[in-house]
C-alpha cells in the first residue's frame, strides 16, 4: 500500500462545486467529463462526483494499492463491509470502497497495470 492519493467529494450541485474547488486549488480541472471532475494538487488528486440526492455527503479518501482484490478481501476479513466492489472506472483504473467496523468508508484504487 502506498498512501492516500485521492479524495472524492460528492456534489449535489456539480457546477457550484467546480467553482468552489477551482478557487480552493487555484486551477481548472484536468478532467471534466461525465460522472467525474478531477483536480491535481501536488501529488494529491481531488475528485468531484455527482450526488443528486445528497446521500453520503462526506468525502472519501482513496488509498493507492497494488492488488485491490486482495486488499478488499483482507478488509472484509478484518470486519469491513463492501460499499462498492472492485470497479473499472475507465482506462484500467480500479476502485472499490469498504466501510470499517465503525461505519467509516475507506476507498481503494489501483492504477492501470503496464
Amino acid at each position: 500500500m502506498k498512501d492516500v492519493s485521492l479524495i472524492v467529494y460528492p456534489a449535489t450541485d456539480l457546477n457550484a462545486a467546480k467553482r468552489f474547488f477551482r478557487e480552493l486549488i487555484g486551477a481548472d480541472p484536468y478532467v471534466d467529463g461525465g460522472p467525474y471532475v478531477g483536480y491535481k494538487s501536488g501529488d494529491m488528486e481531488i475528485g468531484l462526483v455527482p450526488n443528486k440526492d445528497a446521500r453520503d455527503s462526506a468525502g472519501v479518501a482513496y488509498w493507492t494499492v497494488g492488488d485491490i482484490a486482495s486488499r478488499v478481501k483482507g478488509l472484509v476479513a478484518a470486519g469491513g463491509t463492501i460499499v462498492q466492489d472492485v470497479t473499472d472506472v475507465g482506462y484500467g483504473m480500479l476502485v472499490a470502497s469498504v466501510k470499517d467496523p465503525n461505519g467509516v468508508t475507506v476507498g481503494l484504487r489501483q492504477p492501470p497495470k503496464g
